[in-house]
């Protein structure tokens, strides 16, 4: 499976990659808004995001949108510091499979990305 990180803060990415261990992940792109995140998308096809919500150019919730009406299947996980109850459901409502409160532990990260594999394959999200 193919993982896109989609963070406006390098730091975040970075910190999400090195954290990434699951035998299933084979390959991760980063994109640093929600534009390049769909350019990214289009060009790659990964069956796993990870998605801010407030970046510049487009935010998470219009880049999960057009992700969810690509026709190309994802199980995205909303990663965001807004960590209000109504901005969860507002993702989830959208298509995203879970939300992660930023700052999190690895521990945290491991155990969504776990859950993240599994709702893929669960949905039938194959590469």
């Amino acid at each position: 499976m193919k993982l896109l990180v989609v963070d406006d803060s390098l730091i975040i990415r970075s910190a999400i990659e090195r954290n990434v261990r699951h035998p299933e992940i084979k390959q991760v792109f980063q994109a640093e808004n929600g534009v390049a995140a769909l350019q990214v998308f289009y060009e790659q096809h990964p069956e796993l995001v990870t998605m801010d919500l407030t970046m510049p150019h487009l935010d998470g919730i219009g880049c999960l949108q057009e992700i969810q009406n690509s026709g190309f299947p994802a199980s995205i996980l909303v990663i965001s510091a807004l960590n209000s109850h109504r901005t969860a459901m507002e993702a989830v409502a959208r298509g995203a499979c879970g939300f992660l409160v930023k700052p999190f532990t690895p521990t945290e990260l491991i155990e969504a990305m776990n859950d993240l594999v599994l709702h893929a394959q669960e949905n039938g999200v194959r590469s």
